[in-house]
């Protein structure tokens, strides 16, 4: 990639691991389906001019995407990211969706991937056990599983959409905001009691951090994603994200006060080798894509 495009990509790192910091804090005193229904509604309102229809016979399906990526998969990481009390273990952890990913189009879409692809996947599941004995994780091994969970979803809702036609990428971010407002709103409402005086309470920091995973992560970071993603192949940019958990992790331990143990060091190289082996083998299978020409 030419130098602008390689500090593009930097930049939407360093968009979505801030993510992570900012979010913990406002996780603080706002409940995190809320703080999820907020985030997807202020999307909402700045996107709603790229709302498109799809295409005849696709809305079963594109429910099923923006509930899998915008409500299960967003609701869920912000729960385990404030249960969790560290940055790394959950920035690390939901890389996991890749792995998961290349299973679940072997299974639902019949993607064949080879034995190398196989055992990156083994070592990636492995190193999340490894990580999961980290005292860090100990401390909180549940929010390890809702984390696990929600890469889960996220691994099956870009499956999902993969057949999806018609639809641009800021428009399928857009219905993911729309679709996914009402059900985090009543998640709201049915498990964080109070959680409306709390948010209606919340100070500069809070709202700071609803804001900059609206604005930032969301339109700046996947803005520039998606800009790159048509000028270069999605496996090619795939590795460079690999920067996003180490940009978490430090700011874990720089602001947050993470003090990661040896096994979160080791069961997070193991995680994300594998993934970096994953994005790998599917580079050299990927045909050479000439970039798109300015306009």
């Amino acid at each position: 990639m030419p130098p602008r495009d390689v500090a593009l990509i930097l930049l939407v790192c360093l968009a979505w691991g801030g993510n992570f910091l900012t979010s913990a804090y406002a996780l603080r005193e706002i409940p995190p389906f809320l703080f999820t229904a907020l985030r997807l509604a202020l999307l909402s309102v700045v996107l709603l001019p790229f709302l498109r229809r799809p295409e005849p016979g696709q809305w079963p399906r594109l429910v099923a995407v923006c509930l899998c990526n915008g409500v299960l998969h967003f609701g869920l990481s912000f729960w385990a990211l404030r249960m969790a009390g560290n940055l790394a273990s959950p920035a690390i952890v939901m890389q996991s969706y890749v792995p998961m990913a290349a299973l679940l189009a072997w299974v639902v879409l019949g993607e064949r991937f080879a034995w190398r692809t196989g055992l990156a996947i083994a070592v990636s599941f492995a190193g999340v056990l490894v990580l999961g004995f980290d005292p860090l994780v100990l401390a909180a091994p549940w929010s390890l599983v809702l984390m696990l969970v929600s890469a889960f979803f996220l691994a099956l809702g870009t499956v999902l959409m993969r057949p999806l036609r018609g639809l641009s990428a800021f428009s399928m971010q857009a219905w993911t905001a729309v679709v996914g407002v009402a059900p985090l709103l009543a998640a709201s409402l049915l498990l964080e009691p109070g959680a409306f005086a709390a948010a209606a309470g919340a100070g500069t920091l809070a709202w700071g951090g609803v804001l900059y995973s609206a604005v930032i992560a969301s339109l700046l970071g996947h803005g520039l994603y998606y800009l790159l993603v048509q000028r270069h192949p999605i496996a090619q940019l795939t590795p460079w994200l690999l920067l996003t958990p180490v940009v978490a992790v430090g700011l874990g331990i720089a602001f947050w006060g993470d003090r990661p143990g040896i096994r979160l060091y080791v069961g997070g190289a193991m995680v994300l080798g594998g993934v970096l082996l994953i994005a790998l083998r599917a580079m050299a299978k990927a045909r050479a894509v000439p970039p798109a020409r300015e306009i």
